[in-house]
């Protein structure tokens, strides 16, 4: 056997044992990790905005219900 021929042969195995752990770690879910980063708070609202925001949509509900009765 000449010594090109396995190189050949290495390369060509290498390649299938990398499309392989690519195949596996797709699905075991391998390398990145999903959702919210670690550390990742939510933001909550005050009181004060919840209040604004609900007067606001009820101000807007009301206009719309007095435009479609006209």
């Amino acid at each position: 056997m000449n010594v090109d021929e396995v190189v050949q042969q290495l390369k060509q195995q290498r390649s299938q044992l990398d499309a392989a752990i690519q195949a596996l770690q797709g699905v075991t879910g391998g390398g990145k990790r999903r959702g919210r980063p670690p550390g990742h708070t939510r933001r909550t609202m005050s009181a004060a905005a919840r209040k604004r925001i609900s007067q606001a949509m009820k101000k807007r509900w009301a206009e719309r219900r007095k435009k479609a009765q006209t």
